[in-house]
């Protein structure tokens, strides 16, 4: 018997032959309809641990297959927290760390505990090997045993993912509700102030008599106050040029306010020549009471159209939170790409906003939809724009970029729709870029970031959609490109 130590803890570790414990062997799964006789070596280590000792930590070396001769043993997730969460179990005659092996993982990415006091035997990856080649029967069980463990760990994987994408959202969706219900009663306590400035100007204006001309005329200027809340886009210089014109020209009629009325009625779509009705059927100070009449009829209209804003955008909010949390419950159908991305912008538009960052979109795909039973693509675009933002210096930009491509050269399938992600940060370093799609692997500082982000991007894209991800990075800056099959046959 030799005292070994294992993460520094000493453990009792005896070479024992097979024969030894063959008896004990025969009460695993493994062996249960092999003779340990058989094999092709003729001795394994025996362990004995105490209830509470930790064999294994994350990052040890994974090269030993493992049984629980007698005991409980327990693997463990390290969270950003410093908690631990369970993961699996092996009771006694199970085996573990099979899937290290045969994936060629080298190292542990989980505390391997012992839940009681407990008696195990480990064989060497060679005699692993000896023991998967030589006795089918524990081949078939060993086999079994990965492939449960990787669906258990991918579906856990999923939920995970979900629930952590879920909770990034939830704190952006409180900074996005905010705004829109700040705007909405900023600009509802204006249009109270509005109403009764408008009242009063009312009230002056039908204290005296008004021509035929003059009632055209309004008539003529509040079709067109009514008519849109907004004009026309102007560039800035465009706007500024035309506010500034537009107040001169008011200042120089004797028009009082004239600087604060000018932009009100350029936001509008009103110009001078618009108004050179009202310059010639009124007179001196009617003129002024007529366009100080109309700027408070103009801020009441700009003002309720705020709050039509704010309400759709709360109510764009809540529909895209509700398309990313029900996707994976919809039915086949025809998904847009385009409105996806739009959702998901709108959700991390907070953290947009927080770090100054500009998002140029470039959406060419026609046509932008895809045959898909539709699960669980937004956490494809959030996990991507949000990895982007976090990569993209302040006052930065993000490019988003769709278009389509043929199915091969000179094929006549439907063909593939292509999404691009860009940032314009440091990059990725060139002995990272081979790791990013690995499971747990993050150059992110511990607490802001779990691992898996990438790793569920490539497994949606590639497993639920049968697509291709490709990833492009140098100095400056990263570029992903999802490839998406526009067929149902493929999705």
């Amino acid at each position: 018997m030799k005292t070994m130590s294992l993460n520094g803890q000493p453990f009792e570790i005896e070479s024992v032959p097979i024969g030894e414990v063959a008896e004990a062997l025969r009460k695993t799964r493994p062996f249960a309809q092999t003779d340990p006789m058989l094999l092709g070596f003729d001795c394994v280590e025996r362990l004995s641990v105490k209830a509470g000792d930790v064999m294994e930590r994350p990052g040890d070396p994974a090269d030993h297959y493992w049984l629980v001769l007698d005991g409980e043993i327990h693997a463990l997730r390290p969270e950003a927290d410093g908690s631990r969460t369970l993961v699996g179990i092996a009771h006694t005659g199970d085996g573990y760390a099979e899937a290290a092996i045969l994936t060629g993982k080298p190292r542990f990415m989980f505390f391997i505990e012992a839940a009681k006091d407990s008696l195990l035997v480990r064989f060497t990856a060679q005699n692993f090997w000896a023991l998967m080649a030589c006795c089918p029967e524990a081949r078939k069980v060993i086999l079994a045993d990965a492939a449960q463990r990787f669906q258990s760990y991918q579906v856990e994987q999923l939920h995970r993912e979900k629930l952590v994408s879920l909770g990034t959202l939830a704190a952006g969706l409180m900074h996005e509700l905010h705004n829109p219900g700040a705007a909405a009663k900023r600009s509802a306590a204006l249009l109270r102030e509005n109403l009764m400035r408008l009242q009063e100007l009312s009230l002056r204006s039908a204290s005296k008599p008004k021509t035929m001309a003059q009632l055209e005329c309004m008539h003529s200027l509040l079709t067109h106050a009514m008519g849109g809340c907004h004009a026309p886009a102007l560039s800035s210089v465009q706007q500024s040029d035309a506010e500034e014109e537009m107040s001169e020209w008011l200042q120089s009629a004797g028009v009082e306010n004239a600087f604060t009325i000018g932009p009100a009625l350029v936001a509008i779509g009103f110009d001078q020549h618009q108004l050179d009705c009202a310059r010639e059927a009124f007179e001196g100070g009617g003129f002024s009471d007529a366009l100080n009449w109309l700027e408070a009829l103009v801020s009441s209209v700009s003002l309720v159209c705020a709050i039509e804003e704010s309400i759709s955008r709360v109510s764009d909010l809540v529909m895209a939170v509700k398309k990313f949390a029900y996707d994976d419950r919809s039915a086949a159908r025809e998904l847009d790409v385009h409105d996806s991305l739009q959702s998901t912008l709108t959700i991390l538009g907070h953290k947009l906003r927080i770090k100054n960052i500009s998002v140029e979109k470039c959406f060419a795909a026609s046509p932008a939809t895809i045959q898909t039973k539709g699960s669980a693509l937004s956490q494809v675009w959030t996990n991507l724009i949000d990895n982007a933002v976090d990569a993209s210096p302040d006052h930065g930009k993000v490019e988003i970029a769709t278009w389509t491509e043929p199915e091969a050269e000179g094929g006549e399938g439907p063909g593939w729709l292509a999404v691009s992600v860009r940032d314009f940060g440091t990059g990725i370093p060139p002995e990272v870029l081979p790791h990013i799609f690995e499971a747990f692997f993050t150059t992110k500082p511990q607490g802001h970031g779990t691992g898996l982000g990438l790793e569920i991007v490539h497994r949606i894209v590639t497993q639920k959609f049968a697509g291709k991800i490709d990833v492009d990075s140098d100095a400056t800056g990263t570029r992903f490109i999802v490839r998406l099959p526009q067929s149902a046959a493929k999705a």
